[in-house]
């Protein structure tokens, strides 16, 4: 487990180690600065009043930010700061997705029981399942971009988007895009499900794991939650983390899928010649589970998780500043419509259809 964390820690996106180069190039901390000071206004600009009202959380305003600088001036310092923002946007995007599980105890996903369990599999399985088709066979749209808006709309928003990032190896502009989706989309879950609550039929406590188990990101679906009422909040806030916690297996599945395709075409291409396959376990997502399991078993203190999870939305902040920075306004418009209408068609089963598998499971349980 060492080595994996140090090579997590200390190599680059291909395993090469940064301490004897991109530690003493002026182009990597220079770099860090530039998207640390960026994030600290994304963090910042993520307590005002007004924005805190629109469920905006410091990720997303970071990317916005990011875009806009890396749109405008970031052209004519790139060439100073380039090793920063790259490591910013491979090796601490990682570090932020492993920190992240220590906003998550084992004891929470026996909190909504067999059916919250349940339920989180059904929709993240068949919402992935149903991006897949949707984006190769309707939209006919590029097998990274499908992924990413999959495992946005299936598991976490635009933290599972990036986590998903290095798995499918995506261009920035790609990640960009599924991260405009699932913002847009999670965003207009957050006023659309209070307001249809009183038609749903569902208690306090079935409301939450229907929210819990459907909406994107974990602040829009507080607010959801929090709406209708605490007991409502409590629950679609479980009920999300147990979805987050499904994001560590969802990722080596897909590591483990990715190369056996990668295989069979390696197979293809060299006419009959023995070809091996190495599966790659992405180790972040495996010390993800093992920051849960810590957190689970309280061995660290209280106001230190506290200080880790903070530290974790600044990671986090910093990784989509960089993303921004490296998208391009062209690329993404060159993108064009599918990708808003391939997350749209998921959005409406994600409302419609995950109500309806909900209801099921509550009943089969």
């Amino acid at each position: 487990m060492y080595s994996a964390v140090k090579r997590f820690f200390i190599t680059g996106p291909q395993g090469k180690s940064q301490q004897s180069g991109h530690f003493n190039d002026s182009r990597w901390w220079l770099g860090l600065v530039l998207v640390t000071a960026i994030a600290f206004v994304a963090t910042y600009l993520s307590h005002v009043p007004f924005i805190q009202r629109t469920g905006l959380s410091s990720l997303t305003i970071g990317i916005v930010l990011g875009i806009v600088v890396g749109n405008t001036f970031f052209s004519r310092v790139a060439v100073h700061t380039d090793v920063g923002v790259d490591y910013a946007k491979s090796t601490l995007l990682k570090a932020g997705v492993v920190l992240f599980g220590f906003r998550i105890t084992f004891a929470q996903v026996a909190g909504v029981g067999w059916q919250g369990l349940v339920t989180d599999m059904a929709m993240l399985g068949v919402t992935f399942w149903l991006a897949v088709q949707l984006g190769k066979r309707i939209f006919k749209l590029d097998e990274q971009t499908t992924i990413l808006i999959g495992a946005g709309s299936s598991i976490c928003g635009a933290a599972a988007v990036m986590a998903t990032e290095p798995v499918v190896k995506a261009q920035a502009h790609k990640v960009s895009v599924a991260v405009a989706t699932v913002v847009v989309f999670g965003t207009l879950s957050m006023f659309v499900y209070p307001l249809a609550y009183g038609y749903l039929g569902l208690s306090e406590h079935a409301y939450g794991i229907f929210a819990g188990s459907t909406i994107h990101e974990v602040a829009q679906v507080v607010a959801a939650g929090s709406a209708i009422s605490p007991e409502a909040a409590n629950v679609a806030v479980i009920e999300k983390m147990l979805r987050v916690m499904m994001l560590a297996p969802f990722l080596v599945l897909l590591s483990v899928w990715q190369n056996k395709k990668h295989a069979k075409t390696s197979l293809a291409n060299e006419a009959g010649k023995t070809a091996k396959s190495n599966i790659m376990i992405p180790w972040f997502a495996v010390l993800f589970i093992v920051a849960s399991g810590i957190n689970s078993a309280q061995v660290i203190p209280a106001q230190v998780t506290e200080k880790v999870v903070h530290l974790d939305g600044i990671l986090l902040t910093i990784a989509m500043v960089a993303l921004g920075l490296r998208t391009h306004i062209g690329a993404i418009r060159q993108a064009g419509l599918k990708p808003l209408l391939l997350a749209g068609c998921l959005f409406l089963f994600l409302t419609l259809g995950g109500y309806g598998i909900n209801v099921a499971i509550a009943q089969w349980l």
